[in-house]
Parts: structure tokens; C-alpha cells; sequence
């Protein structure tokens, strides 16, 4: 008896503990409990799904799309790399994978991938593939119907391993076989450098992914062998990568010990202190730095770190805003977790975070921190800046709008198709300094695009027809039939009109196209630089050097 009355005191009481150890940990540590159970739930309704579901499911699909979604409702930059696409995320930080070196896009008529532009050097350049082959088997393997993704798949691989390719070649009757072997693609972070005029020197760097801290210096380093006197730096559109590689850019131009970055987070390894750590190349030479919308993350704290310590006037537009810190952290079975871990905040104190992830809209949906919102910060001098909302240029220059046509006459690839018949006639052209299109190149595109019985949507036509519906809804119609009526005449389409009236910007993007055939990316840069509106205005700015030392002192910023 007494035996059995221990053994129920024991069960008893070990009940009694379970629950109170359940409501005090409940109570304790509220959020843990939390997570816990729903963790609990989450592997609960999978395995009902699994065994109840009237179909199979797939759990990798499944799982992973709940994953995505979940990591989604964070912020754009956390999310899972399964063990398959760590290529990816090596890709991703150091700026290089197994592949032939091309972009490729699509031909929908066909249903085709097509070669869109090799890389100067790479496998697919070196083996004699252009722009215009259309790919039609990969060993033997036809590629008809597959997406542009899954053919980028196919095409990288192992270093050092070879792989057959058939395309078609616009111009020549039979199939041309290539034999590749991939190698490690890494694409250049400058891919251009030289005196831009006068004296002043220019640098795009296009990336901040693998090494290039050490590009750069050596493209200052012969920039400054050739007699520079002021430099241009270029970050628009580049999307950042690596912080240390930003902070390492910044160093050539200020003194060792200067902080330049400091990251915050939940976590003590979350915080860091990113300073100045060598000595530096030219802290005298003027600098102006280009940005616009696409300037991001590691871009922004270059621009950004430069306008805090006074060290250069920043021209273009307003930065993307992104000051959010991702780190890698290692998964089971082989996958990683890109995890944002902190904000970073560069030398005024200011961060450049434009969105709130934290606090969304009742649909879920996010929007960029008023600008009564922000905070007013300062430069080294006391010039004032302001946080939440990207790095805004001492100097704004007007993004230049391009016409709703050549939007449609990229999507339909007339200016891509234009450009393979041209390089089909011509072996060779002028160097990219000096190439222009001629008048009678244009007459030949604007016959193509009629063959080719192009159409077109207008803005003002959708805008009008938008109107004259509200009209005919409030009554007004009647007594505004003719003018609609002579509006509609104004506004019908005339393609002969506006192929003729925006030929400028047409022929801009016939001539890259053109250009990058012969002369790969560097080519295409130049051309763009030939009619570029934010480096007239750095120039410009760089050669009244009065102008530029008062930009930089505490009274041009009111």
C-alpha cells in the first residue's frame, strides 16, 4: 500500500510540475511559449496535410514556398539558399560562378533562348559565340520551350567541364556547333576607366562583389599616371555587395582612423566598427560621385561616407535606400540562411534605411519614411543631411524620361535584331569614341520596324480614353463630342511622326547595341557617356574649383 500511494504521489507530483513549470514558462518568457507552440502547430498541420490532403503534396514545394513567404514578411533581403542554389549565393557574394560568360535572353516567337551579349574574354567570346545565335541543343539536348532560367541552369556548371552547343546564326544555312569549357566567370567591377575631359578622370565601378577595392586602385593608380587632377566616380545603378570592400574604397581618399561605419543589431555580433585602416592614396584630388535610384547598400556608404566627411560633392539623384546588414549562417543539410542582422550607420550617424519593413499597412504592403519623418544630421564641416530615405545629392540632375516607344521597340527586339543584321554587313566599325550612326542606318531601322508591322500603345491615347468614359459618365459628352472628336485626330498614331520625332533617343540605343558587339561593355559605356547629362553637370561642377570648395563648406547647405 504504501509502496503503491508513493508511486501515484510521484505521478501526481510530477503532473503538478509539468503544469507549473508550463504556466511559469508561459508566463516567463510569454514570447518563447509563443514560438514554440506555433512551431508545434506549423509541424502539426504538415503532417495532416501529408496524410489527408485529397492530393499528394510535394514537401520540398510545399515547404519551401512557406519558408519564402515567411522570410518575404521580414524584409526583401533574408532568405533561404538550399544546399542546389548555393552557386547562387556564391554568385551573390563574391561575384563569380562556373559558367561560359553570357547573358542570354528570350525569343518568344521562337521560344528560344538567345545569346544577348558574350563578355569580353570569357568562353563564350572566346569561342566565336554572338550576340543574335539563337541556342537550340546543349548535348544533344533541345532547348526549345525551356525558360531563360533554366537554360542559365544548364549552362553553368563545374569548372573545367565541357559541354556541347548547336545554334543557329542569323545569315548562314546550317546549325554552327561549339564545343566550351566553363571557367570560373568573374566579371570585371570596373568595367571602364579613362580622362573623360580635360584632366578629369572617370571611374564606373558597376559592383561591390569579389575584389573591387583592388580594381579600383589600380584604375585610380593609372588614371593618375596619365596627369589627373579631379576624379569621377560612378555608382549609379550599382546594387552594393560587400561592406569592407566600401570602407576599403573609401580609405583612398581620407586619413587612416576615420570611422567610416558602425552596424547595430539585436546582438553584441551584430555590432561592429568599420574605420579607416591604412594610409591613404589622395586625400586632395577633387571628387564628385554619380548616383541615382539603382545606387544601393554598400554604394550608399561609399557616396554617403564621402558627402558626411566632406570629401566630395555628390550629383545625380536620390540613392535607393537601403541600410540594412545581411550576414550567412549555416542550415542543416546544406543550406544557408542570408539573415538581415543589423543597420548600418555611416560617419554623421544617420542611416540611409528608406523603408519600414517593421511597421507595414494593414495589407501588408510597405512605403518609404515620409520625409517629416526623417532626421537632421550633419556633415563633418555642418552641413545638413538627413537619414531614413537614401543618400539625396548635393546637386540633382533631372533623370532624363524615355519615350513610351522605345520601351516597345526593345520588348519586340527590333533594336536587338536591328543590330545582328548590322554587324552581319559590317566586319568591322570605327572605335567607340568615334562610331555614330549615320542617317541612312536609321532609314534602314525605321523600314525594318514598318516590315515588321510594329504596334505600339500611347499614353495619351489610354489617358483620353480614360477621360472621355468619365465624360460620357458625368453628362459632359454632348457638348464635348467635337473637341474630343479633333483631340482623338491630334493624338491618333503616326508612327513615321514619332520615330522621326524621337530618333535621338532611339539611335542612343541602336548605337549601344551596336557597339557592344565589337567593343563588349567598355564599348557600350562610352557611348552612353557621349550624351550624359550627370557628367556635363561633374565636369562642369570639377572645373570651377571655387564653386566646388564652397559646395563642401557649412554655408552651401542651408
Amino acid at each position: 500500500m504504501k509502496k503503491f500511494f508513493n508511486k501515484r504521489a510521484v505521478i501526481l507530483l510530477t503532473a503538478i510540475l509539468a503544469v507549473v513549470a508550463f504556466f511559469s514558462f508561459k508566463s516567463s518568457d510569454s514570447r518563447t511559449f509563443q514560438l514554440a507552440k506555433n512551431m508545434e502547430i506549423f509541424n502539426a498541420i504538415v503532417k495532416e496535410l501529408d496524410m489527408f490532403y485529397v492530393d499528394t503534396i510535394d514537401p520540398n514545394k510545399t515547404l519551401r514556398e512557406g519558408i519564402d513567404a515567411m522570410l518575404m514578411s521580414l524584409d526583401p533581403y533574408t532568405n533561404y539558399f538550399p544546399e542546389e542554389d548555393q552557386s547562387e549565393l556564391e554568385q551573390m557574394i563574391k561575384g563569380s560562378y562556373g559558367g561560359i560568360g553570357s547573358m542570354i535572353t528570350y525569343d518568344v516567337k521562337r521560344k528560344r533562348s538567345v545569346i544577348a551579349e558574350p563578355y569580353e574574354g570569357m568562353p563564350a567570346a572566346q569561342v566565336g559565340l554572338r550576340a543574335g545565335d539563337i541556342l537550340l541543343t546543349l548535348d544533344g539536348k533541345d532547348l526549345e520551350g525551356k525558360t531563360n532560367a533554366e537554360v542559365s541552369e544548364m549552362l553553368r556548371g563545374q569548372v573545367g567541364t565541357t559541354f556541347s552547343l548547336r545554334v543557329e546564326r542569323p545569315g548562314v544555312s546550317k546549325p554552327i556547333d561549339f564545343k566550351i569549357v566553363r571557367k570560373s566567370i568573374q566579371l570585371p567591377t570596373v568595367p571602364y576607366a579613362g580622362v573623360v575631359s580635360g584632366k578629369t578622370g572617370y571611374i564606373n565601378l558597376n559592383s561591390f562583389s569579389g575584389n573591387p577595392s583592388k580594381e579600383f586602385k589600380q584604375a585610380f593608380l593609372d588614371l593618375k599616371s596619365k596627369g589627373i587632377t579631379s576624379l569621377v566616380i560612378d555608382l549609379r545603378g550599382n546594387g552594393g555587395g560587400l561592406l569592407d570592400e566600401a570602407v576599403e574604397i573609401v580609405n583612398f581618399f581620407v586619413p587612416r582612423g576615420k570611422t567610416i561605419v558602425v552596424t547595430k543589431g539585436k546582438t553584441k555580433q551584430a555590432a561592429s566598427v568599420y574605420k579607416t585602416l591604412r594610409e591613404p592614396i589622395d586625400t586632395e584630388i577633387p571628387l564628385v560621385v554619380l548616383v541615382n535610384s539603382g545606387t544601393a547598400s554598400s554604394s550608399e556608404i561609399l557616396a554617403g561616407a564621402l558627402q558626411d566627411l566632406d570629401r566630395a560633392v555628390i550629383v545625380g539623384n536620390r540613392t535607393f535606400g537601403k541600410g540594412l546588414v545581411q550576414i550567412p549562417r549555416s542550415l542543416p543539410y546544406g543550406g544557408t540562411l542570408k539573415v538581415t542582422t543589423s543597420k548600418y550607420y555611416i560617419p554623421s550617424g544617420r542611416c540611409v534605411q528608406a523603408i519600414d519593413y517593421k511597421h507595414r499597412n494593414e495589407d501588408g504592403s510597405v512605403g518609404r519614411i515620409p520625409d517629416s519623418l526623417t532626421n537632421v544630421f550633419h556633415t563633418a564641416a555642418g552641413r545638413i543631411v538627413r537619414d531614413g530615405g537614401g543618400v539625396t545629392p548635393d546637386i540633382v540632375v533631372e533623370q532624363e524620361k524615355l519615350p513610351n516607344i522605345l520601351f516597345y521597340l526593345a520588348n519586340d527586339n527590333l533594336i536587338f535584331n536591328y543590330a545582328t543584321n548590322y554587324c552581319r554587313k559590317h566586319a568591322t566599325i570605327a572605335p567607340a569614341e568615334q562610331f555614330k550612326l549615320t542617317d541612312a542606318d536609321y532609314a534602314d531601322f525605321k523600314a525594318m520596324v514598318k516590315a515588321a508591322d510594329f504596334k505600339y500603345d500611347q499614353q495619351s491615347e489610354k489617358i483620353l480614353k480614360t477621360l472621355k468614359e468619365a465624360a460620357e459618365f458625368e453628362g459632359y459628352m454632348d457638348g464635348a463630342s467635337a473637341e474630343f472628336k479633333a483631340l482623338e485626330s491630334k493624338l491618333a498614331h503616326n508612327l513615321d511622326k514619332d520615330l522621326n520625332h524621337f530618333s535621338k533617343d532611339i539611335k542612343n540605343m541602336i548605337s549601344i547595341e551596336i557597339i557592344k558587339r565589337y567593343y563588349y561593355q567598355r564599348g557600350a559605356i562610352i557611348e552612353q557617356l557621349k550624351d550624359d547629362n550627370g557628367l556635363q553637370e561633374a565636369v562642369k561642377v570639377l572645373a570651377n574649383q571655387g564653386k566646388y570648395k564652397e559646395m563642401l563648406t557649412v554655408a552651401a547647405k542651408k
